[in-house]
């Protein structure tokens, strides 16, 4: 009887330990390890008077590159990025009891079974935006920088 309710105890704690929320599944799978372009990265790292080559090491290359009526270089780089979160959890509880009488040399048995199981789910999508603008000087020299960023 002892080792019946502990057992019923720790199924049951296994079934609600699986519940997690749908920002710890964001956490789980998303990834942040590679080299992203950021706001932080163009602050650090773009400074007036760096060469194009420079930037290209930092940034990377550009998505557009454009030029004025004097022949002067833009870059642009425009980013969009999407992240999806989609979370479910369910929890559930059964029960078989089993019971047995002796009955001369053999055991006559009789069981009931039944339970109870619920579930739930979220989901989130969250987009993101950076459109960053490095403007050359004739000699391929930044001149100047501008950026943007939302995120809905």
């Amino acid at each position: 009887m002892k080792n019946t309710k502990l057992l019923y105890t720790a199924a049951l704690c296994l079934s609600l330990s699986a519940c997690i929320s749908a920002q710890d599944h964001r956490k789980a799978v998303s990834d942040d390890s590679g080299d992203k372009l950021t706001v932080g990265t163009v602050q650090k790292e773009i400074r007036v008077g760096m060469s194009g080559a420079d930037v290209a090491g930092v940034l990377g290359s550009p998505n557009i590159v454009t030029t004025d009526e004097n022949h002067r270089e833009s870059w642009i780089y425009d980013k969009i990025s999407t992240e999806k979160a989609y979370s479910t959890s369910s929890a559930g509880v059964s029960a078989l009891i089993l019971g047995g009488a002796p009955i001369g040399a053999t055991v006559a048995g009789g069981g009931l079974g039944g339970g109870y199981s619920s579930g739930a789910g979220a989901s989130s999508t969250t987009q993101k935006t950076l459109t960053v603008i490095i403007k050359f000087d004739k000699s391929g020299k930044v001149r100047d920088f501008a950026y943007h960023t939302s995120t809905f």
